[in-house]
């Protein structure tokens, strides 16, 4: 069985923590399998998008900070970020064309 001890947890918490608006928000689990280490990360919703980066980059750099940990105790290491509940609605396409429609009113 892989051994991993929670400085990897407080790790992530850190790095994570450092890039979000609201840090009190941030939640790391860990999962130990025969398929090795899983980090569950869990932010507010607002935060989505600078956990993961621009295509995806900001998320690619901390998977791979954890994998480097993860070798150190010879344990293969991934992240899986959760989506949070209560995403924002999408806007509806007759609300968009009203939006759209008072723009017009207001250029005119």
């Amino acid at each position: 069985m892989i051994f991993m001890n929670d400085s990897v947890i407080t790790y992530l918490e850190t790095v994570v923590k450092g890039l979000v608006d609201h840090p009190e928000d941030v939640k790391v689990t860990k999962t130990v399998d025969e398929m090795g280490v899983l980090m569950t990360l869990d932010v507010n919703q607002t935060d989505m998008g600078q956990i993961i980066g621009r295509k995806g980059a900001t998320a690619k750099a901390i998977r791979t900070l954890l994998r480097v940990a993860g070798m150190k105790n010879n344990a293969r290491v991934n992240m899986k970020i959760n989506e949070p509940l209560g995403r924002p609605a999408s806007v509806s396409a007759a609300d968009m064309d009203a939006a759209i429609d008072d723009l017009k009113a207001d250029l005119d």
